[in-house]
């Protein structure tokens, strides 16, 4: 199962991302950058479903999966990984943990350096969008509005994200890492700014046999 944010330095990732509005050729990757801190301001908490997949360099299907990502700004949130294998993936705001449900085991690590370059730094941060990447509108041929983000930090395991929105309702992403695999991710049922409870954000040890450590 492809890791929602790298543990390590692997070919193992994947994310999430935000916002809408009708983009036309000629907008200037300013107005982009303006439009997703706007949305950004505005996002408290955050709760939907999501469908995955994953394909390697040749474009094969990989990976299939579903779940429920929560967000809860500033720097916290969890990935709920339904199928194909149970597993969760949590972010409290210093740390992120991987937790294998099956295992009983969590690995963790820094989560400045596990959201380096990751669609979720945009989300779980309130830094202005600048600070880490360049974004710019790209060409639609699906009917959706896309905006494309690329790192500016140049070791990351992202090279390119592409946001899109039909409407103004979060709908999918597009990651593809430095190895050439891609994930796709198409969210439904997306609700704004709801209470969410704090223990979401939290690791229960009596459900774990194994931590690890990887920094």
């Amino acid at each position: 199962m492809s890791r929602a944010f790298p543990i390590s330095r692997s070919p193992s990732l994947i994310p999430f991302a935000i916002l809408a509005l009708v983009w036309s050729l000629g907008v200037h990757a300013s107005d982009a950058t303006k439009r997703i801190d706007d949305y950004l301001a505005e996002l408290s908490s955050l709760e939907a479903s999501f469908q995955q997949y994953t394909f390697n360099a040749d474009h094969t299907q990989m990976m299939e999966g579903h779940g429920t990502l929560y967000l809860q700004r500033p720097g916290r949130f969890r990935w709920e990984y339904d199928a194909p294998n149970k597993q969760v993936i949590i972010a409290d705001g210093k740390r992120v943990y991987l937790h294998d449900l099956d295992l009983k085991q969590v690995s963790h690590q820094n989560q400045k350096d596990a959201l380096r370059g990751t669609p979720a730094l945009l989300l779980a941060n309130e830094e202005p969008i600048q600070t880490y990447f360049e974004a710019k509108s790209i060409p639609s041929t699906d009917g959706r509005d896309w905006i494309q983000l690329t790192p500016k930090q140049k070791d990351t395991d992202v090279v390119r994200i592409e946001v899109g929105f039909d409407g103004q309702t979060l709908d999918s992403l597009i990651m593809e890492d430095s190895f050439g695999q891609e994930t796709r991710l198409n969210f439904s049922g997306a609700r704004r700014n709801i209470a969410l409870e704090p223990d979401l954000f939290e690791i229960d040890p009596r459900a774990v046999d194994d931590f690890l450590q990887v920094d």
